[in-house]
């Protein structure tokens, strides 16, 4: 319990730390967040990854708090994903790629002597599913650490339950080490997470998620992932259920997600992130206590409503699509032309 505080602040602190350290050389190598008008460096994510990755990982080799079985393996298959996201801010690679990783690195963690075959298989498209979900939360200040932070604490209460000391710490660790990303991602943010961390935090905490539901029923299991996750799933099922609607290509990003429409609807950047972190946070307390069995499983109905009326309510909303510097713009008409080029300088 003790090594539990102490390491999460550690994890806060050092994350806090190098983010901060991290932000100048992310500005002079150009790894920033394009979507913006200023200059954001993408220094958070290696910091969350960092962060977490030393503190979980010296104290599993000095006997403090040993991982435990799969779990070592689960953090190095994180890192192994942070790094693949992190090429992903240098270089923009094509949208199959992190895919394909992430599907290799989730299919090399499940823990199948648990789970089963059949199961296991659905566990990683589960876990493909979540890690890239939380990838398109980052697309406003805070939100996408907000979420992670109390997921990654609602994951780490219900291992915590299964006697799952590991899990407990490495997730405790994560929450810690998002808070102090934080710090410097509230808005107007001074440091963002990029796909480097954002894809780093789903897939510890889905992939942990599994390890601690494994082996149980797969009814309530399905209905307690849900929750744990409701505000990612939400946001995916929006942007898919969105873009199939209009013909917009599922790979081709534009202003579409949760945060942008409530934006549309006159809600300040900070109140979006309260929101939805509020949101979030309901979905974890309804997941873990039907984990706990404090109520039935049926109060997942609950969380399962209010985000499909949520989904329905926004999905109508008008988006304005996004030009990116090296979309063709041949058909865009002179003043859209004009707005690009005074966005990107």
């Amino acid at each position: 319990m003790l090594y539990g505080i102490a390491a999460a602040t550690i994890a806060l602190l050092l994350s806090a730390v190098f983010a901060e350290l991290l932000r100048v050389p992310a500005l002079r190598l150009g790894i920033l967040d394009r979507r913006r008008r200023l200059p954001v460096p993408l220094s958070g994510g290696t910091a969350v990854v960092l962060a977490t990755g030393l503190v979980a990982g010296i104290g599993d080799r000095a006997g403090i708090a040993p991982l435990g079985t799969g779990i070592g393996r689960l953090l190095a298959a994180g890192a192994w994903i942070g790094v693949l996201g992190l090429a992903v801010d240098v270089w923009r690679l094509r949208w199959w790629i992190p895919l394909t990783g992430t599907t290799v690195a989730a299919a090399l963690v499940v823990p199948y002597a648990e789970t089963g075959t059949v199961q296991g298989v659905l566990a990683v498209g589960w876990i493909v599913a979540v890690t890239t979900a939380f990838r398109g939360l980052d697309h406003a200040d805070g939100l996408a650490g907000t979420v992670g932070a109390v997921t990654a604490f609602g994951v780490a209460v219900c291992a915590a339950v299964e006697l799952m000391e590991g899990i407990a710490v490495l997730l405790g660790v994560l929450a810690a080490g998002l808070a102090g990303f934080l710090l410097h991602n509230w808005h107007p943010a001074r440091a963002g997470l990029g796909a480097g961390g954002s894809l780093f935090t789903g897939f510890v905490v889905a992939s942990a998620a599994v390890f601690v539901r494994a082996g149980q029923g797969i009814g309530t299991g399905v209905g307690v992932l849900f929750a744990l996750t409701s505000v990612a799933c939400a946001d995916a099922v929006l942007v898919v259920l969105a873009r199939r609607m209009s013909r917009w290509p599922l790979t081709r990003g534009r202003p579409d997600h949760l945060g942008h429409r409530l934006r549309r609807l006159g809600l300040a950047p900070r109140a979006v992130t309260v929101l939805l972190g509020s949101g979030a946070l309901g979905g974890v307390l309804v997941g873990v206590a039907v984990h706990t069995g404090r109520v039935s499983g049926g109060a997942v109905l609950w969380v399962v409503a209010v985000a499909a009326l949520v989904v329905l309510a926004l999905v109508r909303l008008p988006v304005t699509p996004v030009f990116h510097p090296r979309q063709r713009t041949a058909e865009a008409s002179p003043q859209v032309m004009e707005r690009l080029r005074v966005r990107n300088g």
